[in-house]
């Protein structure tokens, strides 16, 4: 029943997906507002994580600490998020009172209709090949989404890490944080309980969406702060799925 269920899903991601890319696309050459363009992009990856995840694979999504986040229209936050498979990527905007802006790897540009579309957002895309160069460009663009209300999210292990594992956090993230003054919000996710990373064959289930407190970025070593970070989303990873860390 989950072969079926994945295939429904896949089938349903792939036909909605370009109706939605399009719409973007064709709102930048008519001068759509960017807000407006995320809003469609945000509505489709609901679909994608929330509504069809639910209903066609019977995948729920539970979150807590949604109090924890920064209150004002203008208040800045850098994301740091667990990176177990797709869903993450996909349920962060759908969930979030603020615009997100991801730090992402410019060969997703090149894929149809879904990198033509992020590609037309406020998003930072970097060349991963480049280290000084891309970190850079993260943080003047960084500052500049942050100035306008948008949130960065980054994933510091920098790729999905398989159920039960911890990857190497990168300090990217932290050092942007620090640079910018804006306070890390850690966030745990158990998305590889239903979702594995390159797993098509997806499975029922609860995916636990944990949003920590705000973590004070001015005056802090970045490393020291993404060692802190990284602290509490591996704990709150062992709190939410012991069965993985057996």
């Amino acid at each position: 029943m989950s072969v079926i269920r994945s295939i429904l899903h896949m089938l349903w991601m792939v036909l909605t997906v370009i109706p939605y890319s399009l719409a973007i696309v064709l709102g930048t050459l008519f001068g759509v507002r960017s807000a407006t363009l995320y809003r469609i992009a945000a509505a489709w990856l609901g679909l994608s994580s929330l509504s069809s995840a639910r209903i066609i694979l019977g995948i729920r999504t539970r979150v807590t600490g949604m109090e924890n986040l920064p209150v004002g229209e203008k208040s800045p936050a850098v994301l740091l998020v667990k990176h177990q498979s797709t869903f993450e990527t996909f349920v962060m905007p759908a969930i979030m009172p603020h615009r997100l802006a991801y730090v992402f790897k410019k060969e997703l540009l090149q894929v149809p209709f879904f990198g033509w579309a992020i590609g037309r957002l406020d998003m930072i895309h970097i060349d991963r090949s480049l280290r000084t160069q891309a970190f850079k460009k993260v943080v003047e663009q960084g500052k500049e989404r942050l100035a306008q209300g948008t949130w960065i999210i980054m994933f510091p292990e920098g790729t999905r890490i398989p159920r039960g594992q911890k990857g190497v956090y990168e300090t990217s993230g932290a050092r942007l944080a620090v640079q910018t003054g804006a306070p890390v919000i850690p966030i745990a996710v158990t998305s590889a309980r239903c979702w594995p990373r390159k797993a098509f064959v997806k499975t029922p289930g609860v995916v636990d969406v944990s949003i920590g407190k705000p973590i004070a970025s001015e005056g802090r070593h970045h490393r020291e702060l993404m060692q802190e970070v990284e602290a509490w989303i591996e704990a709150e990873m062992h709190r939410l799925d012991p069965d993985a860390y057996r």
